[in-house]
C-alpha cells in the first residue's frame, strides 16, 4: 500500500518505542477499490500516554491539539495533514453527534476498537512496519461480493448519520445494500431516530452523493426504498408515479426521469465544486413542479406552468438542508426557466428575448440544466445524445455577447449626472428605459444611449 514517506518514518520511530501505527479507514479502503486517496489517518497502539505521541509527532511537523480529548492529534508536514489517533471506545450518553463518552486506551486490541466504526469496509487496518493488511469483520469479503455490511447493530444506530454515509456509499462503489444493514436503517427512519440530525451533517453527505457517485439515482433509490423521501423529503417523493406524456418521456413518471436527468449530470460536470453542487441540485429539483401541477385528460398529459410552480418546493426542500441562502436563490432561476432554451428554438425566439433572457439567469448554466433534462429520458432524438436546441441557443448568446452574463449597461448614473440631470428618484427608470432601449436592440452604443437621453430631455 502506497504510504506518504513521512507516515513511515514516524512509524519506525513509534516501533522503537513498541508501539505501532496502523492506518485506518478510508485510505485502505480505497486502497482496495483502486481510488486515490489523500486523507491518511492513523492509530498508535502500544503507547501509554497521547502526550507521548504528541512529543515524536512535534519533532517532525506541527501538531494541533484541537482534538487531543478526544485521543486525535492534527500533524502537518510540508503542508499536508495527517490525523494520528489513540484507539478509542465511544459510548452514546446524549442525543446529537456529540452526545459521546470518548475514552481513549492506547492498549485496546485493534478489534476492539473498530467495533466503532460503522461498516465493514471502513474497518479495515494496515499495520505500517509488518506491511500487513489487518481485516477483523469481513471487509474484503464484502468488496468481493460488493456489499455493504454495518459492524455492530447496537453501535450503528447511535449515530444515525451512518444511514445517509450508506446511502452515498452504495451510489459511489456501486454496492448493494446488505439485507440485515437494510432492515436496520429502514428501523431507524420508522424509529425517529433521523429527526435528531443537524441539517448540516445531511447537507455533506447529499454533496458527497451529488458529487462523487458515478449514478446519484442509486442512491436516491436507496433512500425512497428505505422510506427517507417520504418522511424527510416530501417534495421528492411526491414525484413517485406522477405520470408524463409518453411522447416527450417514455422512461416513465417524473421520479424516474429526474433521477436519469440527475445521472446525466454528472458527466456533464466540469470540476467546479461549487458550479458543479449547482448544477446537480438544480436538476435533482428541476421538475418538482409537476407534483402539483400535472393535469391527465384523455386526450394528453400536460403539466403547464410546473416550471414557475417549482420555484417554492426547490425553496422548501433546500433549506431543509441547508441555510446558504444565496445558494439556495442562485438555483430558483434554473429551475423557473429550464424549458426555455428548447421553447426557444422551436420559436426562433428574437435576439431580444435572448438578451432578456440573460438578465434573468446564466445562460451557460441554464442550458447545461437544459441538456441534462433533455438527455434523461429515452425519446429517440435524447438517445442520439445531441442537443440541437442548447447548442443554437449557447451560439446565439455568445454572438450576443450574453453566453454567461446580462448585457453591461450603456449609461450609468454618472452619465446623467454629466449629461446635467440631478441625482433623484428619476434615475432608476431613466437608467430602466435606456437599458430596455439597449435589450431590444434599438441602440447599441454608448453614443446611442446619450443621444437617447438627449432626445428625452427635449
Amino acid at each position: 500500500m502506497y504510504l506518504p514517506k513521512i507516515i513511515k518514518t514516524i512509524s519506525a520511530k513509534l516501533s522503537e518505542e513498541n508501539a505501532q501505527a496502523i492506518v485506518v479507514g478510508g485510505a485502505v479502503r480505497d486502497h482496495f477499490l483502486k481510488l486515490p486517496s489523500k486523507d491518511y489517518d492513523i492509530e498508535v497502539y502500544g503507547l501509554e500516554k497521547i502526550e507521548r505521541l504528541e512529543e515524536i509527532l512535534s519533532h517532525y511537523g506541527s501538531v494541533n491539539l484541537v482534538g487531543k480529548s478526544f485521543g486525535i492529534l492534527k500533524f502537518v508536514y510540508e503542508g499536508e495533514e495527517y490525523d494520528f489517533s489513540f484507539p478509542r471506545r465511544e459510548q452514546k450518553i446524549a442525543v446529537g453527534h456529540k452526545g459521546f463518552d470518548v475514552v481513549c486506551d492506547g492498549f485496546m486490541s485493534f478489534e476492539e476498537a473498530a467495533l466503532r466504526r460503522d461498516f465493514t469496509i471502513n474497518a479495515l487496518g494496515y499495520d505500517v512496519e509488518k506491511e500487513l493488511f489487518l481485516d477483523p469483520f469481513g471487509a474484503k469479503e464484502d468488496m468481493a461480493s460488493k456489499r455493504l455490511r454495518h459492524i455492530s447493530s447496537k453501535t450503528f444506530v447511535e449515530d444515525p448519520l451512518r444511514l445517509y454515509r450508506a446511502v452515498q456509499f452504495v451510489a459511489r462503489f456501486g454496492y448493494t445494500l446488505d439485507k440485515e444493514t437494510f432492515k436496520l436503517c429502514n428501523n431507524m427512519v420508522k424509529d425517529g431516530l433521523l429527526d435528531e440530525l443537524p441539517k448540516e451533517r445531511v447537507y455533506t453527505e447529499f454533496k458527497k452523493l451529488l458529487l462523487k457517485s458515478s449514478k446519484p439515482s442509486i442512491g436516491f433509490e436507496l433512500m425512497r426504498a428505505l422510506g427517507v423521501t417520504q418522511k424527510y423529503f416530501p417534495e421528492l417523493h411526491a414525484l413517485i408515479g406522477v405520470p408524463q406524456s409518453p411522447i416527450w418521456h417514455p422512461e416513465g413518471d417524473v421520479w424516474v426521469h429526474t433521477l436519469m436527468s440527475v445521472d446525466k449530470m454528472v458527466a456533464l460536470k466540469r470540476g467546479d465544486e461549487k458550479h458543479d453542487l449547482k448544477m446537480m441540485f438544480a436538476i435533482l429539483c428541476h421538475d418538482l413542479g409537476k407534483a402539483t401541477h400535472t393535469q391527465v385528460t384523455p386526450e394528453k398529459i400536460s403539466a403547464i406552468g410546473h416550471e414557475r410552480a417549482g420555484v417554492e418546493p426547490t425553496e422548501r426542500l433546500m433549506y431543509r438542508l441547508t441555510n446558504e441562502h444565496d445558494f439556495i436563490k442562485s438555483l430558483l432561476p434554473l429551475v423557473e426557466h429550464h424549458l426555455a432554451p428548447s421553447i426557444y428554438f422551436r420559436g426562433k425566439a428574437k435576439n431580444s428575448t435572448i438578451r432578456k433572457l440573460a438578465t434573468k439567469v446564466n445562460i451557460e448554466e441554464l442550458v447545461t440544466v437544459a441538456r441534462a433534462d433533455f438527455l434523461g429520458r429515452t425519446t429517440e432524438a435524447s438517445l442520439k445524445g445531441v442537443y440541437e436546441a442548447g447548442d443554437w441557443l449557447l451560439q446565439k448568446a455568445e454572438e450576443l455577447d450574453v453566453y454567461s452574463e446580462p448585457l453591461k449597461p450603456l449609461l450609468q448614473g454618472r452619465d446623467l449626472i454629466e449629461l446635467g440631470y440631478k441625482p433623484s428618484k428619476e434615475f432608476k427608470s431613466l437608467l430602466n428605459r435606456i437599458y430596455s432601449e439597449q435589450l431590444d436592440g434599438k441602440i447599441s452604443t454608448k453614443r446611442e444611449a446619450i443621444e437617447f437621453i438627449l432626445k428625452l430631455k427635449k
